[in-house]
């Protein structure tokens, strides 16, 4: 799960769109809702097979680009905090 706050700017989702597609990386589900100028996004992604941590590197050099928080969090944690599920 990837997700985005910051202030919307024209670009950002192309941006990021752009940053999955050329790392084989899959959008699988997105919500995305801007309030005043303020962009949230959550995205459910297949990584492709890309690791963790190469995807937290490209992900962080992504958010200083579009100047938003950006935040990864695996599959398995995100199972831990629902109890398993």
């Amino acid at each position: 799960m990837v997700t985005l706050v910051g202030k919307d700017t024209v670009g950002i989702i192309a941006k990021v769109c752009t940053f999955f597609a050329e790392n084989g990386m899959n959008i699988l589900d997105i919500s995305q809702t801007t309030m005043r100028d303020v962009i949230s996004m959550t995205m459910i992604v297949d990584s492709g097979g890309m690791t963790a941590e190469h995807a937290r590197e490209g992900i962080a050099k992504l958010a200083s680009d579009v100047r938003c928080i950006i935040h990864l969090q695996e599959d398995s944690a995100l199972r831990d905090l629902a109890g398993g599920i």
